[in-house]
């Protein structure tokens, strides 16, 4: 019923409406240079109807992106240019580097990749330089190229981590590397990105490399140079060194909350609805201020729970020791400089350790045997150091806990005990990082201002910063004397025990 049959005689113009075909669209002729096109022949302007020519350039966009489900986001449509960057086997490579290191062995859920992550923040970069284009991009004078340079840095961002991520930087890497020698993941982003353009004969102007990779180490180099200084806020997008606001922070707090099986209550998705830019630089609608704090104190909550988990650090702790002791066979610190090489390293390292017979990796192996058993270094005991203490604080060191031993019988020494100096903060050390955000009052309305945390909420925190001092034993038989040396030390630093409670008898005489 409603339906209308139609005969194949009945005259076109007879039809329902709903019924009748719009006439194909002829195939222009397109001449391509770079990401430009440009329609030729007067035959496509005569034939084409203007609706369809405006609709032209999107329709070839979409007929030229492949669909990639995720997890987190749904669809991500990925262009032309960014899948030669995706499949090729240096980017592969991020398929094996976990997202979180050894947190999967804490948090079952927590196997995601850098890969994925790499690909929610192409994602948002795009969404939100497309959002700011669709509202101001008259006025801001966004361009083609400059979408896709944003994409672009969302993508190779994370390129240059190495195996498990942030725990073969911070753990392994300083004990491996010589004085003054200096690694960073950001660098090494910027040498594979070099890599894979000539590797793969990629063309991308020289001009657009430049930038993308300036906006990779935004974080770290807030002062754009001269030649960036027109359009700045493109540089805070995926790595935004002003504030710290960006999307690489709205993909891995989601993702990692979601995999970790945490609540997360800040929500990305309003932020990037209640943006837009003002004196070149992007701005938030004040009502989003608390929203903002959310996102700050989810990040911390993260570190606090997840990243620097007693015992995930004691696996990370394991897993250095591995690899300093397989170091001198392997030559990992060899492969660090040259990203042909560099590429070839991922978390599969621990496998070749584990499952090998070569003599020179034994002891090695044997370590990761004991991280396999859950036989870890035994956590002791913690505490936070005193508010008054935190602008003197210096790192707590194995040498200082073993020196305050005054019990006799067992002899500590140096080799038998970690120590972790664990530093929480909403990103800028010290200080509130909501102070260095602008907000604006309504879209009518050009002026940008700073709100005192004050007059959003009484019950926001005074200190924005956590010190957390930990201690390990690395044989279960000295937990009791490591204990002891520790609450001995904190007397004589602070007056006071400043840890919560002692260590727990059946920890004290645990053995594997």
């Amino acid at each position: 019923p409603g339906l209308v049959e139609v005969s194949s005689r009945m005259p076109c113009h007879a039809m329902p409406t709903f019924y009748r075909r719009a006439p194909p669209i002829p195939t222009p002729v397109i001449a391509a240079k770079g990401d430009t096109f440009s329609r030729m022949g007067a035959a496509f302007d005569d034939a084409v109807p203007l609706w369809q020519r405006a609709t032209w350039p999107v329709l070839q966009d979409r007929l030229r992106t492949k669909a990639i489900f995720d997890n987190v986001h749904n669809n991500i449509y990925v262009d032309p240019l960014s899948l030669r960057f995706i499949d090729t086997e240096q980017f592969q490579r991020l398929r094996d580097v976990k997202q979180l290191g050894l947190c999967y062995l804490v948090f079952p859920g927590a196997v995601h990749s850098r890969w994925e992550h790499s690909l929610g923040v192409y994602w948002l970069a795009g969404q939100a330089v497309h959002r700011l284009d669709q509202y101001q991009g008259s006025e801001l004078g966004i361009e083609r190229s400059d979408i896709m340079n944003v994409k672009l840095a969302g993508l190779l961002h994370d390129l240059g981590h190495g195996p498990f991520s942030h725990a073969f930087e911070n753990e392994f890497l300083p004990r491996v590397l010589s004085p003054g020698v200096k690694w960073t993941h950001e660098h090494m982003s910027l040498s594979m990105a070099d890599y894979i353009v000539d590797e793969h004969h990629i063309d991308i102007e020289s001009g657009d490399l430049k930038r993308v990779k300036d906006m990779i180490l935004a974080s770290s180099n807030p002062q754009p140079s001269h030649a960036h200084s027109e359009k700045r806020f493109l540089f805070d997008i995926v790595a935004n060194g002003r504030n710290g606001i960006d999307v690489d922070k709205f993909d891995y707090i989601e993702r990692d909350c979601r995999a970790c099986g945490l609540t997360c209550s800040f929500q990305f998705a309003r932020l990037m609805e209640n943006m837009r830019v003002v004196d070149n630089e992007i701005c938030y609608r004040a009502k989003e201020s608390r929203n903002v704090y959310q996102l700050f104190q989810t990040r911390a909550d993260l570190f606090r729970t997840v990243y620097t988990h007693a015992k995930v650090k004691a696996l990370e702790f394991m897993l250095a020791d591995a690899l300093v002791i397989a170091n001198d066979f392997l030559k990992i610190s060899d492969q660090l400089f040259d990203p042909a090489d560099f590429w070839m390293l991922d978390d599969t390292i621990l496998k070749v350790i584990e499952t090998t017979n070569i003599p020179e990796l034994e002891e090695a192996r044997k370590l990761v045997i004991r991280m396999r058993r859950r036989e870890l270094y035994q956590f002791c005991n913690e505490y936070v150091v005193p508010k008054e203490q935190l602008e003197h604080f210096q790192d707590v060191t194995a040498q200082d806990v073993a020196c305050s031993q005054t019990k006799s019988g067992t002899n500590l020494r140096e080799e038998d005990i970690v120590i972790s100096n664990v530093k929480i903060d909403l990103t800028c050390g010290k200080d509130n990082p909501v102070n260095s955000v602008h907000f604006f009052p309504h879209y009518e309305c050009d002026h940008k201002f700073i709100i005192q945390k004050q007059k959003i909420s009484q019950m926001l925190p005074d200190c924005f910063q956590d010190r957390i001092v930990r201690v390990y034993s690395k044989r279960p038989e000295l937990v009791e004397a490591v204990s002891e040396a520790f609450e001995e030390f904190q007397l004589k630093k602070y007056g006071i025990k400043a840890q919560v409670h002692g260590t727990p008898d059946f920890k004290k005489r645990r053995q594997y």
